[in-house]
């Protein structure tokens, strides 16, 4: 609830101007059916202005528009207006005006409202020269068959209000949803010409907090700073949910004028007001106070939608009390709001009001019974009380519990909360064909059957249209009848791959016309022990058989099963009931297996994990420990179906097992019920990688070597890291292999010496004493520095010295080369891929000596690199000197 305060009376400027009226106002529409709605505009003009209009222009968004005419006031014929209404007058220079029209849309779509009118009043503070700026409106309405009609929010608290400077100064739209839609609101900017944002629009100034709460509307201003008009846009966006989806639906823009004075006077106070829940049908009342603490006399009013809908809601102002005789009609999910307003006759007169939040709800469906049939529960009830006009009901909702809850609804309090332990187990929605009458549920959990020795309670709910639900249904509860053997215990009680054990106990049926009826199920009787592998029944085999003449007189209710391999294996047993000497089937049991105990090692902890198909409920666990041979003490105890020891030594074996602790929740039947798992041995090792070394390579080129140096982590991240490995790949990208291996942690340098390449990536891992090798080690990556040179000039003489072209030397890190050599007239005369070149002058298909001359080459040569061969372009001339003219040679 927020407090809201204003200023009731209005002290605007009167400063007048041809054109310059518009104050405030929104659009809103109405639906009138099929895709016809009423659409309303309503201005808050300056009343003195002589742009005085009979008429608005409304733009329908589908590319149609309208001229609407004025509705409200009286009718001076006299005056420019003629037939049509002149407007309300509100005083201190206000006029309302309403202008109404319908329109028909052509089909589903998204819809733009809007209206345009020179011009806003001048002197707005926050919108510059605000004098010729026109005034616009904008609503959005949306046509969709699948969300359904929709009118939109009515907005009940005038947009004109008054403020202080240096006081906080509050406001709410009073948005009213008829359809029961959730509201959101933001602030925007105000519109001006075609409906688009004004350009230079500001948030008026503060000396603290303007916002608006998204949720309630309330719109805080703390606190204006100066004396001034200012304009504020509120949205209001329509939401509803369908399917557990939310949709917008529609929205309304209400533009706001505030008039901020100096105040000498003190708002009156309303006494805390609570927000509450009422029960459809229940009359509601509440008495409203305030307080003026200068002592100022206080009257009183209130708004909202409880004084708009049917049965409608009346206010006293003198006695100040409330009253709203509520129906089914009113039951909605959306609070109902009301504001309360306190008005003082000081000067200025100041208001306060506060809103409450009201939520009808509809009354818990009543006279729910339970009865057994079979293993089913039938249930039944008295069809719901509310079927409202405008948020129909939609059906029921069955919730299950085993065993009673001690719940009551706390006010307010609708539907079935999780917390109280029931479950959701169906659901008779009216559009599969149930019906407000429908008021019987059958629940057989899902044809699986319910368990016998469990005390069900149920509840049921009325749900609707929007999504509300009704108050939970008083607590009927009811179990099934005790026809049938009922499994109390599958105990381990040897642990073996051949001769494990199990010991199998349960409880015959009692001996009455409510339960088991020997006269329809006359003796002997016969019973039969099945046992399957697994947690589920398979194809079971007899393991024992038991007879007797009288279900009273039964003595064998428990059997041993041995030859069992309890160490790796889970049993499931059932017990089937014959009558007439074994000729009738009478029924089964449940299913009910052992407790299967799987432990999973890791560094120096084991992690338990157990299961277990029971038809009762284990609700705590004990975790035993084998202190020496044969001999187990309890360690501690869990409430879910897995532990964690830690803090063990690895390579050490430890043995456990657990024990079930349960019951049915029928009190008749023995309890607590305890059952054991097999003994599981476990040895805790370390399964966890360490974590990486971090490596650094410094590359040589002059060395043709690489230095690589990674950290111990030891001295950080791990602590059992015996060794490394060191990986390398030539070529960036490509898979590593094997280096060298390190058998000490303190093994942390290394050289790799390759006179053909470095370049390559290298990565370390560290292995610890458990083999485990880290995973995710970082790489570093070096590169060759590749030489290759070309001489310019060579003398093939035959004198020894410089009588083959080559490369200058030494050149390293160079796969091969492309070197093609040409003459001055661009021929060909030598080509090779030998780095070395070694040309010895002569043309490579005369096999004569070339002239001397320049000649001229092109070289690609292909270097080693990181990334791989890589391509280097050269170019030059070579000047072949020998003192010949190119004579044959042989």
């Amino acid at each position: 609830m927020k407090r809201l305060i204003y200023i009731l009376l209005f002290s605007l400027n009167t400063i007048t101007g041809f054109a310059t009226h518009n104050r405030a106002g929104e659009i809103t529409y109405n639906w009138l059916g099929g895709l016809t709605y009423e659409i309303v505009i309503t201005t808050y003009t300056k009343e003195s202005s002589p742009a005085d209009r009979c008429e608005l222009v409304i733009h329908y968004g589908d590319g149609d528009t309208a001229v609407l005419n004025r509705t409200n006031g009286p009718v001076n014929s006299t005056s420019a207006c003629g037939s049509i209404p002149n407007g309300q007058s509100l005083g201190n220079d206000i006029k309302k005006n309403i202008y109404k029209g319908t329109h028909t849309y052509p089909g589903s779509g998204i819809y733009s409202l809007w209206m345009e009118d020179p011009n806003r009043i001048s002197g707005v503070d926050n919108i510059p020269n605000s004098v010729d700026v026109p005034f616009a409106l904008e609503s959005k309405l949306i046509i969709n068959s699948i969300l359904g009609s929709n009118s939109s929010p009515q907005l009940l608290n005038p947009p004109i209000d008054n403020a202080c400077t240096n006081v906080c100064f509050y406001h709410n739209p009073g948005a009213f949803d008829a359809d029961g839609d959730s509201l959101s609101y933001s602030l925007v900017t105000c519109l001006g010409a075609s409906a688009n944002p004004i350009g230079g629009y500001t948030l008026p100034p503060t000396t603290s907090t303007l916002f608006i709460d998204a949720v309630t509307g309330d719109f805080e201003w703390c606190t204006p700073l100066n004396q001034g008009i200012y304009n504020v846009a509120i949205l209001i966006e329509e939401w509803r949910t369908i399917n557990g989806q939310r949709f917008r639906v529609g929205q309304v823009l209400r533009d706001l004028q505030i008039d901020v004075a100096g105040c000498n006077n003190d708002p009156p106070v309303i006494s805390n007001l609570r927000d509450t829940c009422v029960n459809a049908g229940t009359l509601l009342t509440m008495t409203v106070s305030a307080f003026d603490i200068n002592g100022n006399s206080i009257s009183y009013s209130a708004s909202g939608g409880p004084f708009i809908l049917s049965p409608a809601a009346t206010f006293n102002s003198s006695t100040r009390v409330f009253s709203w005789p509520t129906s089914c009609n009113h039951v909605r999910k959306q609070p109902h709001l009301v504001s309360f307003k306190a008005v003082d006759n000081g000067n200025p007169s100041l208001v306060d009001f506060e809103t409450v939040k009201i939520t009808v709800v509809a009354p818990a469906p009543q006279n729910p019974t339970a009865n057994a049939l079979g293993t089913s529960i039938k249930l039944s009830w008295d069809k719901s009380f509310c079927d409202p006009t405008n948020n129909k009901f939609v059906g029921y909702k069955i919730y299950r519990k085993a065993g009673t809850s001690g719940w009551s609804p706390a006010h307010c309090e609708t539907g079935v909360p999780s917390y109280t332990g029931f479950s959701l187990v169906g659901s008779m929605p009216i559009s599969q064909g149930f019906t407000i009458d429908s008021t019987n549920f059958t629940d057989s959990n899902n044809g699986m059957g319910l368990i016998h020795g469990e005390n069900y309670c149920y509840r049921i709910v009325a749900c609707f249209l929007d999504g509300a639900e009704s108050y939970a249904s008083i607590e009927v509860c009811e179990q099934l009848k005790n026809d049938i053997p009922i499994i109390t215990n599958v105990d381990v009680t040897a642990t073996d791959i051949a001769t494990g054990g199990i010991k199998v106990k349960w409880t015959m049926p009692i001996t009455n016309t409510q339960n088991f009826d020997t006269l329809v199920y006359p003796g002997p009787y016969r019973i039969e022990l099945k046992q399957s592998e697994g947690f589920v029944l398979g194809t079971p085999s007899i393991v024992a058989t038991f007879t007797a003449n009288s279900i009273l007189n039964w003595n064998d209710t428990v059997f041993t099963a041995t030859n069992l391999n309890t160490k790796e294996k889970a049993y499931s047993y059932v017990i089937d009931l014959y009558a007439l000497g074994g000729t009738t089937y009478v029924g089964s049991s449940h299913v009910a297996s052992s407790v299967f105990l799987s432990i999973t090692p890791a560094d120096k902890e084991l992690a338990f994990t157990w299961s277990a198909n029971v038809p009762w409920t284990n609700n705590n666990y004990f975790i035993y420990y084998e202190t020496s041979p044969g001999t187990f003490t309890l360690i501690d105890s869990s409430l879910a179906q897995q532990y964690l020891k830690q803090n063990l030594l690895n390579g050490k074996q430890y043995c456990y097992y657990i024990l079930a602790k349960g019951e049915y929740s029928d009190t008749t039947i023995v309890r607590p019920l305890y059952n054991r798992s097999q003994v599981v041995c476990a040895t805790p090792i370390d399964l966890t990688p360490p974590c990486p070394p971090r490596i650094v390579a410094t590359p040589d080129c002059d060395l043709s070597q690489v230095g690589l140096v990674w950290n111990n982590p030891n001295n950080s991240c791990a602590n059992d890291v015996v060794g490394y490995r060191l990986y390398y790949t030539p070529v960036q990208g490509d898979s590593y292999s094997l280096l060298a291996t390190f058998s000490s942690p303190h093994d942390t340098t290394y050289t790799y010496a390759n006179g053909l390449s470095i370049a390559g990536c290298y990565l370390v891992t560290a292995v610890d004493s458990f083999a485990n090798e880290s995973v995710n080690a970082q790489s570093f990556c070096v590169d060759n520095c590749p030489i290759y040179e070309l001489p310019n000039v060579f003398t093939p003489n035959g004198d020894g010295v410089n009588d083959f072209y080559s490369s200058l030397k030494p050149y390293k890190y160079v796969q091969d080369v492309e070197m093609k050599i040409y003459n001055r007239w661009g021929l060909l005369v030598y080509e090779t891929t030998d780095p070395d070149i070694n040309w010895n002058g002569k043309n490579l298909e005369t096999k004569t000596m070339c002239s001397d001359g320049t000649y001229y080459y092109t070289c690609v040569v292909n270097e080693i690199r990181v990334t791989g061969i890589k391509p280097r372009y050269l170019k030059g001339f070579i000047q072949l000197i020998h003192g010949k003219d190119g004579a044959p040679t042989n």
